[in-house]
């Protein structure tokens, strides 16, 4: 493990968000920063989408912005305002053509460095594109700690710890992880959607001790009501599964927001650091920890749905 390291003060936040409010979420966003600097934090993670969520509706396509933005300047300015270290993703439309779910992080106002989500997990397919094979969640230094970024269902694959592995020494990211349907029987959904709940924590947990480094991981707990994608016969209710935490280097949870707590910010002293674990820990297959039948159904119905309506509507539309 690498010595003389100082404890930094990490913050996660956890959003009630509102799909495509973007002002509505920034303002929510910008309180519970506040709140977690007047608690001391100097690192802050927002979630995957903190300005405005993802659900199956079209009209989020109008909601999309370029890296000059108002979501990146709010990140900018807030980090440039209080003196931290803020990151949070959200669809970013490239300047030639093309969208991606990216990744920026600020230190005291000045862009450490982006990263674009590998790839797009189920009708977010009809939204934006995976990156390039360059991109390796690297971010850049601060203080001399190596910072990097994942999101979301990057937790849950390998690669993201076969990229990372050793290579960073504190993680920054969020997530928007759906639940199972909330109106669909109770008797056919509830243990699946327990250990559905469960499995992003251990996803984040298990990448923390794979990659070596501690992770400061952002979420949103709003409920979602939306057609299916591909399915107008059917309509989705659900939540988003919240877990807003800071965890070390081993996968140990040092703060953890549940979503029933709902909106709210989890805060924990933790120290950079990469105890570069053995990369034959990594378990040789694509993902991480099982899926549900329900989630792997829709990671390729939704996903194949999805591209298809993305280069139709929205690659080359900006």
């Amino acid at each position: 493990m690498v010595g003389n390291r100082k404890t930094i003060r990490a913050a996660a936040i956890q959003v009630d968000t509102k799909i495509g409010q973007t002002d509505e979420n920034l303002a929510a966003c910008q309180k519970l920063v506040e709140i977690a600097v007047d608690e001391g934090a100097n690192w802050v993670g927002l979630p995957e989408f903190f300005n405005t969520g993802v659900s199956w509706e079209p009209d989020l396509v109008n909601k999309i912005e370029f890296q000059d933005g108002k979501s990146a300047s709010f990140l900018q300015s807030l980090s440039k305002k209080y003196s931290i270290v803020l990151g949070g993703s959200f669809m970013c439309r490239l300047p030639g053509k093309g969208v991606r779910n990216r990744y920026l992080c600020f230190n005291k106002g000045e862009l450490v460095g982006k990263h674009d989500k590998d790839l797009p997990t189920m009708w977010e397919t009809a939204f934006y594109e995976g990156a390039d094979e360059s991109d390796t969640g690297y971010l850049g230094d601060i203080d001399g700690y190596r910072v990097g970024a994942a999101v979301c269902w990057e937790y849950i694959r390998t690669q993201t710890s076969r990229r990372l592995q050793g290579k960073v020494d504190v993680l920054i990211g969020g997530s928007h992880w759906w639940s199972l349907p909330t109106n669909w029987p109770d008797w056919l959904v509830a243990k699946t959607e327990a250990y559905n709940n469960e499995n992003l924590m251990q996803s984040v947990r298990e990448t923390a001790r794979l990659i070596g480094a501690p992770v400061i991981h952002g979420s949103h707990c709003n409920t979602i009501t939306c057609d299916f994608l591909g399915l107008p016969f059917l309509q989705y209710q659900g939540v988003l599964e919240g877990n807003a935490a800071v965890v070390d280097a081993n996968g140990n949870i040092l703060a953890r927001r549940y979503k029933e707590e709902g909106e709210g910010i989890v805060i924990a002293d933790v120290t950079p650091g990469n105890i570069q674990p053995d990369r034959a820990d990594i378990p040789d297959r694509f993902w991480l920890r099982k899926r549900s039948v329900f989630a792997a159904f829709s990671w390729h119905y939704h996903g194949y749905l999805g591209k298809r309506w993305y280069l139709k509507n929205v690659r080359d539309k900006g």
